[in-house]
């Protein structure tokens, strides 16, 4: 990601590395389909645990960014039947 003014990370652990898999894998394909010149996102996961970090040039990109990827997982979520506490 490059170097924006704001950023965000959003953290969700899931009860299995399956569950983890799948919806990082259902998110992921989303990555440059959002990016633009205002905004960069990019979606790890470790064991468990799937990270989504957002990068912007302004508050506002950052707010709608947040609102994107959340919706992202938690649609994710539902459609694969899991759920994840969310961390941050």
């Amino acid at each position: 990601m490059s170097q924006h003014a704001h950023a965000a990370a959003l953290s969700f652990e899931y009860p299995t590395v399956d569950d983890a898999r799948l919806v990082e894998r259902s998110v992921r394909v989303e990555v440059d389909q959002l990016d633009d010149d205002r905004s960069t996102a990019g979606v790890r996961r470790t064991d468990s645990r799937v990270a989504v970090d957002i990068e912007a040039d302004d508050l506002v990109a950052l707010r709608a960014g947040l609102n994107s990827w959340l919706r992202y997982v938690s649609v994710a979520e539902r459609v694969a039947g899991c759920e994840s506490t969310r961390l941050s």
